[in-house]
């Protein structure tokens, strides 16, 4: 078995490479219409990269879908730059990434600039109210089942249990996940003898939070600047783990809770609009940067966010399998992600606040989950179909 794995990855190897002109139209159409969220994407991704152009085996797509939920960042996009390294070296890096995020970035930035002239308009609103509360059923059942499979032991649960509450009760995002990750391999009971031959793996893992620092003691002020806008965004992306749903809890502490430069109502548009659009969700950013500082906020909120993944996939791509390997690297990671489950659950409940509003938005929210949980319908007809009965509705 593994004889014929390592033929296959040869095989691969030396097929020729890819044409930038190729990666980049294949990433584009990819891009413009991977609607339905990370696991859509990455299947999207399989169905083309290895059964219709077989450009990687399905032995080496695995391995590169393991890889990316050992660093932060969104799953799909790394897949893509992943694909795009592999392909065509370090030009097919960044034509692969960027062409896989331009199309969301474009279509989201229309959205932003509709939003911020016309977000009165009674059609508009209508759209707003009704797909609010089929966002957070969406994000409820990402929630479910993500936990099913992140929390594997006792402890994990307690763990995510703690790092719930202590959110609720003011605790700091990034101190609750790190916290949680050094936590956990303590709570395995890891030897000495696995913790000193895992030592570069270990540092490899926590190479995420070594920006974390300098970018959390930075004073925000009242008004917006496009370098705060950068920074905080090129923080989210450097330590978010876990489902980019997860990005809602960041998005809810920082701008609208510590600093006031949005409104847990244009947080919730903003997740609306990420959830209709095709592409990363992580686009989020591209919406919010708009409404606060325009074209050039847009743009800095989206470099921001999306710089760390081109980053760590570079500088982690060749010694990813041996963070694979280490127990004490996977437990880090796996306290990790369900404190980021946690403070999914955390910013679920304070959003939940303000979708729910009305017997309308209550049924709405009640009738999704059912669908969701019971059928294996596309998230993204839930939205549109919410968006319609908007529009029909007011």
């Amino acid at each position: 078995m593994h004889a014929n794995r390592a033929v296959n990855r040869r095989k691969a190897f030396r097929t020729p490479p890819t044409p930038l002109w190729e990666l980049a139209c294949v990433f584009l159409k990819l891009g413009a219409t991977a609607f339905g969220g990370p696991a859509v994407h990455i299947a999207l991704l399989e169905q083309e990269v290895v059964r219709r152009r077989r450009w990687l085996t399905h032995e080496e797509f695995l391995d590169l879908l393991g890889a990316t939920n050992l660093i932060p960042g969104p799953n799909s996009t790394e897949m893509a730059i992943h694909i795009g390294l592999r392909r065509a070296g370090w030009p097919g890096l960044m034509v692969a990434g960027v062409c896989f995020i331009v199309p969301a970035f474009l279509t989201v930035l229309g959205c932003a600039w509709f939003y911020v002239r016309y977000a009165q308009l009674p059609q508009l609103q209508g759209i707003l109210h009704s797909v609010k509360p089929v966002v957070l059923a969406i994000v409820l059942q990402a929630l479910w089942r993500l936990a099913r499979s992140a929390i594997k032991t006792r402890w994990l649960g307690a763990v995510a249990v703690a790092a719930f509450v202590a959110n609720l009760l003011g605790g700091h995002e990034l101190l609750l996940l790190l916290l949680a990750g050094l936590v956990v391999p303590v709570l395995r009971g890891s030897s000495a003898n696995t913790t000193r031959s895992s030592g570069t793996s270990v540092r490899a893992v926590a190479l995420p939070f070594l920006p974390l620092g300098l970018v959390s003691a930075h004073a925000a002020g009242t008004a917006v600047g496009l370098g705060q806008l950068f920074l905080f965004f090129l923080k989210v992306g450097s330590v978010l783990f876990g489902s980019g749903y997860v990005l809602l809890a960041f998005l809810r502490a920082d701008l609208v809770e510590r600093w006031g430069w949005l409104t847990e109502t244009q947080l919730l548009d903003a997740v609306a609009v990420g959830q209709v659009t095709p592409g990363p969700v992580f686009t989020t950013a591209t919406f919010i940067g708009y409404v606060l500082a325009g074209g050039p906020g847009a743009c800095v909120a989206t470099i921001g966010i999306f710089l760390p993944a081109f980053i760590f996939v570079a500088l982690t791509a060749r010694i990813l399998p041996r963070i694979r390997q280490s127990a004490v690297a996977g437990a880090f990671l796996d306290g990790v992600n369900v404190a980021s489950l946690a403070l999914m659950g955390a910013v679920t409940w304070h959003l939940g606040r303000s979708a729910f509003v009305d017997t309308t938005s209550v049924a709405l929210g009640v009738a999704s989950a059912a669908v969701l949980l019971t059928t294996r319908l596309n998230p993204t007809w839930m939205v549109l179909v919410a968006a319609l009965a908007g529009i029909l509705l007011r």
